[in-house]
């Protein structure tokens, strides 16, 4: 018994000392294929944005209600005749070094069968994405600049960024290719939508108290 609590020792360090040296060993580009043999933890979220490894932590509890706000707006505006789909924190392939979880997208139904994989992945852009801002500098730069830049190349055709402490959303619209700023809404604003016709909420229905 004693011999074979031992070798479990041995064994647990051994695959200790292989994981930190994995980690030690970090890509200077990452790609998806280096996160499945990444020790990751649960409740962390995982991105890849040209190359470099995005972690962050469980989000706030107010960044989840209004996550949650914006993809019933959005299920709502379907159901009342709308189309397409609303995901929340789906995975987007975008290729090896580009590979990010949006807190929420829409993808029209006619563009749905192209983009969907089957692994149950976008591998193209959505239509509208929707990222919720986290507190840090460095969140906001993810955000504001990183994904801005990543989804503008793409081809998303409108980005939302809600900002649940300051109840501000920004709007980006496509211009001559590019997502531009096109509209920054306080609560007591209208949203609206080129891509979402009869869409019209309040925008402090997206910050719940």
């Amino acid at each position: 018994m004693e011999r074979r609590a031992h070798y479990l020792r041995q064994v647990r360090m051994t695959v200790s000392a292989q994981t930190k040296s994995e980690v030690e060993r970090s890509p200077d580009r990452w790609t998806t294929r280096d996160l499945e043999h990444y020790p990751v933890e649960e409740g962390k979220r995982y991105e890849i944005i040209e190359g470099e490894l995005l972690v962050t932590t469980q989000p706030h509890w107010h960044h989840q209600g209004t996550s949650d706000a914006i993809a019933l707006e959005l299920n709502l505006w379907i159901r009342q005749g709308g189309n397409g789909q609303v995901r929340s924190a789906p995975g987007v392939l975008f290729d090896d070094e580009n590979a990010v979880a949006p807190d929420v997208v829409w993808v029209s139904g006619e563009r749905l069968p192209h983009v969907l994989g089957d692994d149950g992945k976008l591998h193209e852009s959505p239509d509208l994405v929707a990222e919720v801002l986290s507190p840090g500098a460095r969140n906001e730069r993810r955000d504001r600049e990183a994904k801005l830049r990543l989804y503008s190349q793409r081809g998303v055709r409108e980005y939302w960024i809600a900002d649940w402490r300051e109840k501000r959303l920004e709007v980006y619209r496509r211009e001559n290719a590019v997502l531009r700023l096109a509209v920054t809404l306080y609560a007591d604003d209208d949203l609206t939508s080129p891509l979402l016709p009869g869409f019209n909420v309040k925008v402090a229905s997206l910050f719940p108290k």
